[in-house]
């Protein structure tokens, strides 16, 4: 492995890894719908300008549809429900539960499924029924989760078959544009406005590392592993980021580290493990199939 894959692995996992705390801190101060439709319009407008600056071509009216439908479930289901139920939830517990996208994805899009990917697929959702079950202490929010990343996945199928830019970066600052104008909408209409007041130094800050570190720069370093390293490796992510969520909740923000949560977390992470590494029909093909399972995650 050469340095720059080291380094562009590593900053992936540490940035979307990070993205959960910076999450929980941003939303102190901040009512979660409207925090979110902050920053992805934001960082929208960046990459889309940047995208533009380097001869980027004007999308279609389909074009920007698909990103208003793909937005909506990517950003407003997907990391909506994940900025409302870290309200209620340990943000680790969270990112442990929406680890289980690659399973969604194999249910949803997979034709054929190895031994190895079946037993990935028990064992994840087993996981998830460990650490959100009857007993486990946790709210209704932790099974929401469970529920915002079959949207998530859903979403990223859709995004992956839908009309696209040839433009990557164009196209992911689109859908950002799109969910963030939907997360301001639903912030509006649930009365979050009338929850802002003067954020906090850590709140803003918070929104500033989300937008430039977990947005822009992890989105950065994906699409640049996308082109230069196998698939299986960039995959690594996705039983990685768990882990450094539940590490840094417990770090930094006071959250406990239960002994169910690491065997359910554990057994988790095996599960996502399995999937992404297994040969498949449909996955081995071509990189562009794992793509939805890897990249619609850098909006995180």
């Amino acid at each position: 492995m050469g340095l720059r894959t080291a380094v562009a692995l590593a900053t992936l996992y540490v940035v979307w890894g990070s993205t959960y705390l910076g999450i929980v801190v941003a939303i102190r101060d901040l009512p979660p719908f409207l925090m979110l439709s902050i920053r992805f319009l934001i960082a929208g407008a960046l990459l889309y300008m940047w995208a533009a600056l380097r001869g980027a071509k004007a999308p279609t009216f389909v074009q920007w549809r698909a990103a208003v439908v793909a937005g909506g479930g990517l950003l407003l289901i997907g990391t909506g429900g994940v900025a409302w139920a870290e309200q209620h939830v340990d943000s680790g517990v969270v990112a442990l539960v929406v680890a289980v996208v690659p399973l969604w994805l194999a249910l949803l899009d997979r034709q054929w499924l190895s031994p190895v990917a079946l037993i990935g697929l028990g064992l994840g959702f087993g996981g998830v029924a460990l650490l959100v079950g009857p007993g486990a202490g946790f709210s209704l929010a932790a099974i929401v989760v469970v529920f915002t990343s079959l949207a998530w996945a859903a979403a990223s199928i859709y995004s992956r078959d839908s009309a696209q830019p040839s433009n990557a970066l164009q196209g992911a600052a689109m859908q950002m544009l799109a969910g963030g104008a939907l997360l301001g909408v639903v912030g509006l209409a649930t009365g979050e406005l009338s929850k802002l007041h003067e954020p906090s130094a850590a709140s803003v800050g918070a929104i500033a590392y989300l937008v430039v570190v977990g947005s822009i720069i992890g989105f950065t370093a994906y699409m640049w592993l996308l082109r230069n390293t196998r698939m299986s490796l960039v995959g690594t992510y996705a039983f990685v980021n768990p882990i450094v969520a539940v590490l840094l909740g417990w770090l930094f923000n006071n959250e406990p580290l239960t002994f169910r949560t690491v065997v359910a977390g554990g057994v988790i992470v095996l599960g996502v493990a399995l999937i992404v590494l297994a040969p498949t029909r449909r996955y081995a093909e071509s990189h562009e199939d794992l793509q939805p399972a890897l990249g619609k995650a850098s909006l995180r």
